[in-house]
Formats: structure tokens, C-alpha cells, sequence
């Protein structure tokens, strides 16, 4: 695939993507290495030659206007846009753990299992709060009584959900308020326990409030799994993130640490969209 993009789609402060990509490999649980992604049977590039290592336990955000490629780089992560016909990784390789999850001989459900993810509006099961957290456990097999217990409470204590919900655990999780019903979506991500969680704006449909608390729930969360987070709210990033990746027309401008991102840009167009000069 040519690297080489229309003149016209460019500003003119586009750069050379940076990469400082000052991780080492060992400190990396994924490895993203020139990868390139279509659809439409590649007739449509949306991230070209993307390079840079994710560390294990810290929160790295992806931001960039709409249409940049930073929600599909995070399905990439989880192969989820292998359930999008027309779509395909085009070059490159993604490695977890050092292993590459599209070859041949990696289940992309079993992927899931250890990458999980939590979408951009709160997806509840239509089934009680209770059977919503033990779904996945139940596919995975456990069907003893107090073994699902203890993981549907734990997985609930630790979406900091478990106080406002112990005692209607067999209601309807569409009773829930939106923030609620996210920290659902959180606890039943994090019940299988991935290594991984994956949050697509996931506060992009709450009140603040809600905000705030998904917030504090990624901060205690960092402790556990390896987070990577899109999201088009630059204070969000600046609260949650260790790391912070900057996409614009499916290219990676600049990775860094987030204090450096938003301090200190090595790219003048990074820092043009942060200071909101465009996007």
C-alpha cells in the first residue's frame, strides 16, 4: 500500500508522523508494528503504517478528530472489525504478549476473552443486573452457584457498582440510569478477566457526573488491566491517561507521555489540535 497521501487532504503543517515510541519491549503488552487497515476490499484506507508499543499497566488514550482511524485502530485490537466483511489489516502485525492475533491460529473469540471492550453507548444485556455480570462466566462454563456469585459481586464491587445495586440484583439492567448501566457494561467487561480493556468514548453519552465516576473507576482499574481509551474530550485525557497517541486522517502524528502531549508537543500540528485550532 503507497504511505503517500492527496496533497489535498493535508494541512499544511501536516508532519512526518513522530514516533518516539521510548517503550521498551518488554514493558509492552501490545506491539503495534506497520499496520495498515482497509474496507470496502481496500479501496478505502483508513490507518496507514501505524507503529507504536502500548505498556502493560497504564492507561493510553487515542485522540484525533472524527474520522482519523482511532476507533478502528482499537477494534483492530480485539479483531472485532473482523465481524465487517469488507474490512481487512492490509500490512503490519499486532502482537499481544507477543503473540500475533491474526494469525492463523488465534480464535479471535478466545482474543476476546483476554481483550475486552467497553462501547461507546452502554449495551446492557435485556436481562437481570445479575445475569448481565455472569454472562460471559457462564459461557465460559461456570455454572456453580457460589463461584458466580462471588465473581458477579467482586466484578461489581470493582466497577464500584456493587453498593447501589446489592439489593436488586434480580431486576432489569434497563432500569439503570446511563451511568449505571455503563459500570455495568465495565463490570461485566472486567468479570472474565481480560488483560486487557478497551473503552471506545465511553462517556461520551453521560452527564458529568457520570463522567466523573467512570473516570475514578479507570484510575482504580489502571491498578489491574492495561486500558486503552478513545476519546474525543482532551481534559478526559489529560485525567486518565498515562500515554497518549495523536491520529489525524489516519496517520499517527505523535505518541508521548500525556503530560508531554499536552505540555510540550514535539508537532505543531498536535499542537494545534489540542489548543482546539482545528478538529
Amino acid at each position: 500500500m503507497s504511505n503517500s497521501m492527496n496533497d489535498t487532504t493535508r494541512t499544511a503543517t501536516a508532519p512526518v508522523p513522530n514516533n518516539p515510541n521510548p517503550i521498551a519491549k518488554q514493558d509492552a503488552m501490545i506491539e503495534i508494528d506497520d499496520v495498515s487497515f482497509s474496507y470496502d476490499h481496500g479501496q478505502t484506507n483508513v490507518l496507514r503504517n501505524i507503529s507504536f508499543d502500548i505498556p502493560a499497566g497504564k492507561v493510553t488514550a487515542l485522540i484525533g478528530p472524527s474520522g482519523c482511524g482511532k476507533s478502528t485502530l482499537l477494534r483492530c485490537l480485539n479483531r472485532m472489525n473482523d465481524l465487517v466483511d469488507t474490512s481487512k489489516v492490509t500490512n503490519g502485525q499486532i502482537r499481544i504478549m507477543g503473540q500475533d492475533i491474526n494469525a492463523s491460529d488465534v480464535d479471535p473469540i478466545e482474543l476476546r476473552k483476554q481483550v475486552g471492550m467497553v462501547f461507546q453507548k452502554y449495551n446492557p444485556f435485556p436481562k437481570s443486573i445479575y445475569d448481565n455480570v455472569a454472562y460471559g462466566l457462564r459461557i465460559q462454563g461456570i455454572k456453580n452457584k457460589p463461584k458466580l456469585d462471588e465473581a458477579v459481586e467482586r466484578s461489581l464491587r470493582r466497577a464500584a457498582l456493587w453498593g447501589e445495586v446489592k439489593d436488586r440484583l434480580g431486576s432489569s439492567a434497563l432500569g439503570l440510569s446511563g451511568g449505571q448501566q455503563q459500570r455495568l457494561c465495565i463490570a461485566r467487561t472486567i468479570a472474565v478477566s481480560p488483560r486487557i480493556v478497551l473503552m471506545d468514548e465511553p462517556c461520551s453519552a453521560l452527564d458529568p457526573i457520570a463522567t466523573a465516576r467512570i473516570e475514578e473507576l479507570i484510575a482504580e482499574l489502571r491498578e489491574e488491566f492495561t486500558i486503552v481509551i478513545v476519546t474525543h474530550n482532551m481534559q478526559q485525557a489529560t485525567r486518565v491517561s498515562d500515554r497518549t497517541a495523536f491520529f489525524y486522517i489516519g496517520e499517527l502524528i505523535e505518541y508521548d507521555s500525556t503530560a508531554k502531549i499536552f505540555s510540550n508537543p514535539s508537532v505543531k500540528q498536535t499542537e494545534e489540535y489540542i489548543t482546539g485550532r482545528f478538529g
